[in-house]
């Protein structure tokens, strides 16, 4: 269903202009020079993110006129001459590649250029859509394994225990944002860390809850949940990585060709699942129809939508972790729907889950505070210098034992002599 974000190619003009290369068109003009000053640099054995090959011209120096005035001779003659500066006669040129052509002339408008041509400058670090088709290929089968992990753990287990199961993700967010940071907010802390093991604590009070619907597929059910976490890990890093701006990428633009590259290449799943017998294909009814369009609208389309923009506008981390907010809804729901009870430690383990999604954004809104280090760093300046008061006495009291006896010794040898 996320084709119908390719929707927009017919209703949203940008999109259409970038088909019909209207854009380039209508405003080539305003771009003309800088495109052309870094046109020739573009060959096929230069990297288009390096600059070129150096170029070397000769320098043609200008010389100062002469003084004709013989006043002017006198006088240079009985002052010493300065020592000029002598430059190389040649100069190395080196040109930036074409792709950075619009970002070159920009850095060089003035603040009214700029507030004039706006609209325009909004779409020049835009992604195009053939690029935007190529991370939505790489991304399509990473998205649609862990959406599959995870409908898998619904089918064998509870509704709750699969959502708390998948925010364990924000621990595998941590790490691999550490290991592949996007920007500054990707940053390890102690303070994150904290957050992510008082969620994973969570879940593990809620696996001790022993739901009345335990059964042995609620462990299968579980590893699927983890699967999915790692991989939605694994999606919202690399794709933060690779896209840093939320302005660089149009979201519907890459749902849409994720839907259409799963459309067209996931197809023969059926037939590979339906004789292997792993799951039957057969038809829905009219109210199972309904239901897949519902969740499909509401659940995939337009949800994947708000979750992949926010975490574009704020971290990786907290977009891991906002997924746990769907637990107490889904609480109620299992209770309400299917009649299902849980025991008192379920609560306990869903309340930490809940407030380590507020923890994290704190911490990232106060540009990475790590209160965890600073409280160790003054307990441990605390402890030592309290050791360092208690061995002030002991030192002054050994002081005090070593004076008398030294007085006495310079005694006895005044005595004898």
């Amino acid at each position: 269903m996320f084709v119908l974000y390719l929707l927009g190619f017919i209703v949203w003009k940008p999109w259409r202009q970038q088909c019909t290369r209207g854009f380039r068109g209508r405003h080539a003009a305003f771009f003309a020079d800088a495109e052309g000053y870094f046109a020739a640099c573009t060959t096929d054995n230069t990297v288009n993110s390096s600059l070129s090959e150096p170029l070397y011209v000769p320098v043609k120096f200008h010389d100062l006129p002469t003084e004709k005035n013989g006043s002017n001779n006198s006088d240079a003659e009985k002052t010493p001459k300065k020592p000029r500066v002598r430059f190389s006669n040649i100069m190395e040129i080196r040109q930036l590649p074409s792709s950075h052509a619009l970002e070159a002339k920009l850095s060089r408008m003035s603040y009214p250029t700029v507030k004039e041509q706006e609209s325009i400058l909004k779409t020049v670090g835009k992604l195009t859509a053939t690029q935007v088709a190529k991370i939505s290929f790489f991304f399509c089968f990473v998205w649609f394994l862990a959406n599959f992990s995870y409908q898998e753990a619904l089918s064998d287990t509870q509704v709750a225990i699969v959502n708390i199961l998948s925010s364990t993700s924000g621990l595998f967010t941590l790490i691999l944002a550490a290991v592949f940071p996007s920007n500054s907010g990707d940053r390890f802390t102690l303070s994150k860390l904290l957050a992510v093991i008082l969620s994973i604590g969570g879940v593990v009070l809620v696996n001790l809850s022993g739901s009345e619907k335990s059964a042995g597929k609620d462990t299968i059910g579980s590893l699927w949940s983890l699967v999915g976490a790692m991989l939605y890990a694994v999606y919202i890093v690399m794709i933060k990585r690779k896209v840093d701006r939320e302005d660089k990428l149009d979201i519907p633009m890459f749902f849409g060709f994720v839907g259409l590259f799963n459309l067209l290449l996931l197809w023969p799943g059926f037939f590979l699942l339906h004789y292997t017998g792993f799951e039957a294909f057969e038809f829905p009814n009219k109210l199972i129809w309904m239901c897949i369009v519902i969740n499909g609208l509401i659940g995939t389309v337009l949800s994947e939508f708000l979750w992949l923009w926010g975490c574009f506008l704020t971290s990786s981390l907290i977009g891991t972790l906002a997924l746990s907010l769907t637990i107490p809804l889904s609480i109620i729901a299992d209770m309400c729907m299917q009649k299902v009870q849980f025991s008192w430690l379920f609560f306990a383990g869903a309340v930490p889950v809940f407030f380590s999604f507020f923890i994290a954004t704190l911490l990232c809104h106060y540009n990475n505070w790590d209160p965890v280090m600073v409280g160790i760093r003054r307990v441990f300046a605390f402890i030592c210098r309290k050791h360092r008061i208690q061995r002030m006495p002991e030192e002054s009291e050994q002081c005090e034992s070593l004076i008398p006896m030294h007085s006495v010794s310079q005694d006895g040898e005044s005595c004898c002599s």
